[in-house]
């Protein structure tokens, strides 16, 4: 099974570019409503009945989905080459698409259906902490399997997830470390106020106590706030030298572009965001976010072969303007780990996919990852990156090799009294 699953994949540049070359443009999967009917589907053109079911679920309406749109296009566009290049156990994937409507009850109301209703195989999905911790009894209860594809806060290893965004030890501990030594001792800690800003925020702490940091502030605010000028007045006052930026969604559009009015620059003072990528660049704009930064562990400019032929089936499908970014590159390697630990299983069932999962590798657009069998999260390649004039990142560091995700930070004696939160 495993020979078939590399000799279809081997095949996928080819059969891809053809495949993909005829499609045209298509809109977005949040326009496309064909995609939203399991009975029958856009991308396969097979009745359910006949395909493996998957769900696909994110933020289609809602603050979120300024981020979550473009992480569905990318898993269907994976699924679709999947299917191009035979399918999983010789049928068709079949997406089954619904709306979490930035709302973490209706994403654990939707989970519920997918699995319990609609019986998919998998469901690649969520973007905020909120909306997983919100799916995470559900998956556990229902013996479901969750691929989630954002960097969050660690503190956490579910059996029925799937991690393949970054954990902390993947982003924020080596990107502060890395502001430490090279921008600045006095941090400014901003937030929204769910649950990963406040943990992630609560791990910085304590490292910059260890690490010879001072916080000089910290704020929060509700997902879809915009109104930041009393909160870029603090800032100016404390006059630190990072802004630590863990806001999420288009809140993200109101603060930078306040900021700007306000007179500060990348050139006055650093950002750093971990939920800013390519795609909200070009929803806040270049001429407000040049020369601030990111750490992730995927840019659209990251130097593979993989990723340039990602990149321009990406562009094919949906259109020049389009960029990729970190989670939507997760998103897509998502798909490709659930349906090449299928191949091995020789089976969708929970339990034995599970277990083909295990340490698991592949060539993935950011580079070799590797499931880590005993958390479930990827090994990851950590990177720096500054926003340059076109729109996309330089990268200014990167950790050389992939990281072993450590998702409770046991590697960091600072850490140790640091809890899991629910």
């Amino acid at each position: 099974m495993r020979k078939r699953l590399f000799y279809q994949f081997s095949l996928l540049l080819v059969a891809v570019g053809l495949v993909l070359a005829g499609c045209g443009n298509d809109e977005p999967a949040s326009t496309n409503e064909a995609t939203n009917a399991p009975a029958d589907s856009a991308n396969t053109g097979a009745p359910a009945e006949e395909g493996i079911k998957v769900g696909i679920l994110h933020s289609q309406s809602g603050t979120m989905a300024i981020s979550e749109v473009s992480v569905i296009d990318a898993e269907l566009m994976a699924i679709e080459e999947i299917n191009a290049a035979g399918g999983v156990l010789g049928k068709p994937i079949v997406p089954v698409l619904e709306d979490g409507a930035s709302d973490w009850p209706t994403f654990a109301e939707k989970a519920r259906k997918l699995i319990s209703e609609d019986k998919v195989a998998t469901v690649f999905g969520g973007w905020t902490s909120a909306s997983r911790k919100a799916m995470k009894p559900v998956f556990e209860e229902l013996n479901g399997l969750l691929w989630y594809p954002v960097q969050y806060e660690g503190l956490e290893a579910s059996p029925n997830i799937f991690y393949t965004g970054a954990t902390t030890n993947q982003q924020i501990v080596p990107s502060v470390t890395w502001l430490l030594e090279n921008r600045g001792k006095k941090f400014y800690l901003l937030g929204s106020d769910y649950v990963f800003p406040r943990t992630a925020n609560l791990i910085i702490k304590e490292q910059l106590k260890a690490e010879g940091g001072e916080l000089v502030g910290e704020e929060y605010t509700p997902l879809g706030h915009t109104d930041y000028s009393t909160i870029i007045s603090k800032i100016k006052e404390a006059k630190p030298d990072i802004v630590y930026n863990t806001l999420n969604g288009d809140s993200n559009v109101a603060f930078f572009k306040q900021l700007k009015d306000a007179g500060i620059t990348a050139a006055d003072m650093t950002t750093l965001s971990v939920s800013v990528a390519e795609e909200e660049i070009r929803g806040i704009g270049v001429d407000v976010l040049e020369g601030h930064l990111a750490a992730w562990n995927y840019y659209q400019t990251t130097d593979t072969p993989t990723n340039k032929t990602f990149v321009d089936n990406y562009k094919k499908k949906y259109g020049d303007d389009r960029v990729t970014a970190d989670p939507i590159e997760a998103g897509y390697t998502a798909v490709y780990l659930w349906a090449a630990a299928v191949e091995k299983a020789g089976s969708t069932d929970v339990e034995k996919v599970k277990e083909a999962a295990k340490e698991l590798e592949w060539e993935a657009p950011e580079g070799k990852v590797k499931i880590d069998g005993e958390t479930q999260h990827l090994y990851k390649t950590v990177r720096i990156g500054e926003v340059q004039a076109d729109g996309q990142f330089k990268e200014l560091w990167n950790s050389g090799e992939a990281v072993k995700p450590d998702p409770y930070l046991k590697g960091y004696d600072w850490a140790a009294s640091i809890q899991p939160t629910e």
